[in-house]
């Protein structure tokens, strides 16, 4: 959760009729109802319903007062939106935090014989920040008996106090079988702590993790736990979202892969590792409730620009739900991300290469499989000559998106840039996957290996799909499908 200034309040009624921002709304993207967006948060799927909560400002389309808001899915595509879950209180605004299901009802919060849902939260008091304290943040849990609906404070809050650190949030808690405890994993500005409980009242610190590895000297945020299995192996992931220090400036979410034993993590190696090296993806965390299948869901936008870009009377979109997959690559594992399998019943028949382009109305699915180890790159382009980039230079090794043509680029001196992203993989062919979304692209490249994320304002659309080549390329190599609207 970023810590920014508040500017005040924008009045929403003159607002919204004052500028249209239609033009760029998604149409298979999360997008809040109006107003302002960040972090995911809370994310959890229980009896059927993904449960969508996400940092809102509900006043103003800029950062503010943080409350969560809701959205529920039965696919992770279309969304409905719901009333504001937490609203900020005597202890503070509501900064980001998870969710689980407390099935054995450890908590004793449940009732009637069953486990209440619970979430895990941040305060933020600001007018302590403001006054110098460094106590201004602590962990507090609210829970719902009604499968998400509604959602009731603990009396007991804060179950976690702050002991002095300035930046103390953003906990991520999973239920440990091995230990029988709950674990949380908090961001403690330049690195993390974890914690334990076996009621998700008390907590006590287990260890830290972060000195000597990662990003230096920058803000962690958002971190993530996990396991996942990788043939008869258990391995461990952590994600820990920085802010700066991104492959391609701003914000973006690092990780590390090692073990846990219900106390301590330890990593394989020191490498930097990035779940997506777009500029466009941050606060990337998973989905709890899920069993083995591990689901990724982040905020599509980057503090160097999120309050600014053209979109007033909403802002921010989240990238699209993708499926985890742990990947062995010259020694080394990987997180792969893939577009969740949901987003297939979206897919129209394919669109017919016309003159060796494809025209699209707002929203498409580009592919290709197969394809030789050598410079491609893919125009999406409008009649106005605005065009997004995207490609492969073999001389480099870099996949790469480049939005310096892509219109409406001057809110920010950062925005109009080439972003890069090494190659992982050893493969001999190349395969890819773009889903393009009126003001977005992702780029998912080698079954997941590097993945993109890139934002974009023309300013009219872009519709227009051509591929160039270092050798003349055939048609057929590629696929290309609009996609059915979901707009919550």
């Amino acid at each position: 959760m970023k810590r920014l200034i508040f500017v005040g309040l924008i009045c929403c009624t003159s607002l919204i009729r004052a500028q249209d921002d239609s033009k760029y709304r998604p149409v298979i993207h999360f997008t809040p109802p109006q107003y302002w967006m960040n972090d995911p948060n809370g994310m959890i799927y229980h009896e059927g319903t993904y449960h969508l909560f996400y940092q809102h400002h509900p006043y103003s389309s800029v950062w503010g007062p943080m409350h969560w808001g809701h959205a529920t899915s039965r696919d992770l595509i279309k969304w409905e939106h719901q009333p504001i879950a937490l609203f900020p209180d005597k202890n503070g605004m509501i900064f980001s935090g998870s969710a689980v299901y407390d099935k054995n009802n450890t908590s004793g919060l449940g009732k009637n014989d069953k486990g209440p849902l619970v979430a895990i939260f941040t305060y933020h008091n600001d007018s302590l920040a403001k006054q110098g304290s460094y106590i201004f943040q602590k962990q507090g849990i609210a829970y719902s008996n009604d499968d998400g609906k509604t959602w009731t404070k603990y009396d007991g809050n804060p179950v976690l106090k702050n002991p002095g650190i300035k930046d103390f949030r953003d906990p991520k808690v999973f239920w440990h079988d091995a230990s029988k405890k709950w674990i949380m994993t908090l961001a403690v500005f330049d690195r993390l702590h974890f914690y334990g409980s076996n009621d998700l009242k008390t907590w006590n610190k287990l260890s830290e993790f972060g000195v000597g590895f990662g990003v230096p000297n920058v803000l962690w945020e958002c971190p993530d736990l996990f396991s996942m299995k990788y043939m008869d192996k258990t391995i461990w992931v952590l994600l820990s979202n920085i802010n700066p220090g991104g492959p391609n400036k701003g914000s973006s979410t690092q990780y590390f892969i090692g073990e846990f034993d219900g106390q301590t993590f330890k990593p394989f190696d020191k490498e930097i590792r990035w779940a997506d090296f777009g500029p466009d993806e941050y606060a990337g965390i998973t989905w709890s409730n899920t069993g083995d299948r591990k689901i990724f869901t982040g905020w599509m936008s980057n503090w160097l620009y999120a309050q600014l870009v053209p979109t007033e009377t909403w802002r921010s979109a989240l990238t699209i739900a993708r499926d985890l997959e742990l990947k062995y690559v010259n020694g080394k594992y990987y997180l792969a991300s893939m577009p969740v399998k949901e987003l297939n019943a979206y897919k129209e028949k394919a669109l017919p290469a016309q003159n060796g382009s494809w025209i699209f109305k707002k929203s498409a699915l580009f592919e290709a499989n197969q394809l030789p180890v050598e410079d491609f790159q893919i125009e999406i382009s409008n009649e106005k000559g605005e065009v997004v980039t995207i490609g492969y230079e073999k001389a480099s090794n870099n996949f790469y998106i480049d939005r310096i043509k892509t219109g409406n680029i001057n809110f920010h001196k950062e925005f109009p840039q080439k972003s890069l992203s090494k190659r992982i993989s050893f493969a001999q062919s190349i395969n890819f996957k773009l889903i393009i979304d009126v003001a977005s692209i992702e780029l998912f490249a080698d079954d997941g290996l590097n993945t993109m994320s890139s934002i974009f304002f023309p300013t009219t659309p872009l519709s227009k799909i051509k591929v160039k080549t270092a050798t003349k390329g055939n048609a057929n190599d590629y696929r290309c499908f609009e996609l059915l609207s979901a707009l919550q």
